[in-house]
């Protein structure tokens, strides 16, 4: 039987699993290089130094929030490959548009610090994100639907509803945190940085659980 190139591409998990991983490696390191040591000429003084420090409290700030980002972003994506055995090559192609927004971060990073003060750059980054949701929510979609995930029926309604329900819920809170920008910039950015914190170490849901 013939069988056409779309229909063997894209058949190894472990290959989009591979090149994930150093993507995010790459973009996580492209992050810091945005955070720039003073220039030694123009510090004479204790005081330079310290102002010339405290100059740099916006690369810190937006390097915390992407670090955050990338890290809860790639936490997403390889818990889907843990229910994910089988791919396709539109699988594999979504997952490198996925990449595509993850390597795009640093720039969105270094746009948000350079221009901190306007609401553009916090837009800017806000797309940014929602697209990586978008994106990692129609990956996750189309693996239920033809198959390509390693769970019984009645684990798909519990697992498959709880990855859909974590991907929705946070882009609407994202969405509100951008908005919290006609406000504050520094508000809206604290905001985000409080939700991925509540993401990335879950303290309302262990306050839950306590409470049971």
């Amino acid at each position: 039987m013939k069988k056409t190139y779309n229909e063997v591409a894209g058949k190894k998990v472990g290959r989009i699993e591979a090149i994930s991983d150093g993507v995010f490696a790459v973009a996580l390191t492209l992050l810091v290089l945005d955070i720039k040591v003073p220039v030694s000429e123009i510090i004479k003084t204790e005081k330079d130094l310290i102002d010339a420090f405290c100059g740099l409290t916006p690369k810190f700030l937006t390097y915390f929030l992407s670090f955050m980002t990338l890290g809860i972003f790639w936490t997403g994506h390889s818990s889907q490959y843990n229910f994910i055995e089988k791919s396709d090559r539109n699988l594999n192609w979504m997952s490198l548009f996925f990449l595509l927004f993850v390597s795009v971060l640093p720039f969105t990073t270094g746009f948000l610090s350079e221009h901190i003060h306007f609401k553009f750059s916090v837009f800017l980054y806000w797309l940014n994100i929602f697209v990586l949701g978008i994106v990692l929510l129609i990956h996750w979609n189309y693996a239920i639907k033809k198959g390509y995930v390693s769970l019984a029926d009645d684990e798909i309604e519990t697992v498959g509803k709880a990855i859909q329900k974590r991907i929705i819920i946070a882009q609407t809170l994202y969405a509100i945190a951008a908005l919290l920008c006609f406000i504050n910039i520094y508000l809206s950015i604290t905001v985000t940085i409080l939700i991925q914190l509540n993401y990335a170490l879950a303290p309302f849901e262990k306050l839950k659980r306590a409470g049971k």
